[in-house]
């Protein structure tokens, strides 16, 4: 939608003062829509729009420590999912082992975070080193596999009969929109070339859901050259933070670093200078009324959060507001200095997320949504 009925206007105490300096203490909380990026209001509560009694009922925020799921399988393809719908998919993989096989995926691109490890990708256009903290986008029906050099975790996100691209730089702003200068390709170099050779290789390809085998009597990745503008690319978050101007405030939306149809990642760098000491800051309280948030903690202590730690994942459906932890509020969101030190991926999908029922209860915090409950608060 494009034309939205927008009717500009203010109406009583629209002043956020947490430490009651200057009158009563509110709490701000940003309405918005189509993540943020359409029409918005800010409205200014008296008492934390999270810090409800009780909650019953299957809409709920979860919390998972991804970590502590088992290495595995040898498949990427068949890696744990997470959540899903239709559009998307959303899978865990740990893994240390060179594959063996090609991994192929005919239902949409594959967008890789490498949460931890470091290693070798080797896929139809050539090799590419990769690290933690890197972005790996696979287009679809591209063949690849790694070699990792130390144990790796992955974070995989699937554009299901969907393609990855960038966000439109009018709506995240000039300071925040992505360089495409600076994503690396693969190379063709003499690694690449060494791990060509005769024997009998297999492809997995997923295609609907399932798994296939195909099978080679040599190496399928045996490219001497490519040209075009179609490829598999790698961005890591410390480039986006290299790029970023400092003390800029940013808003939501400037974090988008990929779209795809119905959904969109972000990514969540360390920043210096947003706001000032004693003043809420974003991420402030907020209901993204069209998207349900994932999001996933790759390092440091995401302020707005307590007791969440790097490997885990947090998913808040659409249909209630939620913002920092009481605990945060105090001792992160108004202090001084005015840094963050976080580094999350995010993922807004205005199509419902389904959790997977395969995900075991071990992996789950199944008290997470008891950390906004407080008791009333002094006026």
């Amino acid at each position: 939608m494009t034309n939205w009925i927008r009717l500009p206007n203010s109406e009583g105490q629209c002043v956020a003062s947490p430490d009651k300096q200057g009158g009563v203490k509110t709490h701000q909380r940003e309405v918005g829509r189509a993540g943020f990026q359409g029409p918005a209001a800010q409205i200014y509560h008296r008492h934390p729009p999270a810090n409800w009694a009780t909650f019953e009922g299957p809409l709920r925020p979860r919390a998972f420590s991804l970590e502590k799921l088992s290495p595995g399988p040898a498949c990427p393809l068949q890696a744990r999912r997470v959540l899903y719908n239709n559009n998307m998919e959303i899978r865990y993989w740990k893994t240390k082992d060179k594959m063996h096989a090609l991994s192929r995926n005919a239902d949409g691109d594959t967008l890789l975070f490498v949460h931890a490890g470091a290693g070798a990708l080797f896929c139809d256009y050539g090799h590419l080193p990769y690290c933690d903290g890197d972005y790996i986008l696979l287009p679809r029906g591209t063949a690849w596999r790694v070699e990792p050099s130390e144990d790796c975790e992955f974070l995989m996100i699937e554009a299901t009969a969907d393609a990855f691209g960038l966000p439109d730089p009018a709506s995240v702003g000039a300071d925040a929109a992505i360089d495409p200068m600076l994503f690396t390709l693969p190379q063709i170099d003499e690694v690449f070339v060494a791990q060509q050779d005769d024997a009998f290789w297999e492809i997995h390809i997923k295609r609907d859901g399932k798994v296939s085998t195909l099978t080679y009597p040599f190496n399928p990745l045996d490219a001497l050259g490519w040209e075009g503008d179609l490829c598999v690319v790698k961005l890591n978050w410390r480039d986006l933070a290299r790029a970023r101007s400092q003390g800029a405030k940013v808003p939501p939306a400037a974090h988008g670093t990929f779209v795809a149809s119905t959904f969109s990642i972000s990514t969540f760098i360390p920043k210096i200078g947003e706001g000032s000491s004693g003043v809420m800051r974003v991420p402030f309280y907020h209901s993204n009324e069209d998207a349900d948030e994932f999001i996933f903690y790759h390092r440091g202590e995401f302020f707005s959060r307590g007791e969440i730690k790097a490997g885990m994942a947090t998913f808040h459906p659409s249909g209630f507001p939620h913002g920092p932890h009481p605990s945060s509020y105090q001792k992160k969101m108004v202090k001084a200095p005015v840094e963050t030190e976080e580094v999350a991926v995010m993922i807004d999908s205005r199509v419902f997320l389904r959790v997977d029922d395969s995900i075991p209860d071990g992996a789950e915090w199944k008290a997470y949504i008891k950390t906004w409950e407080t008791a009333k608060e002094t006026l």
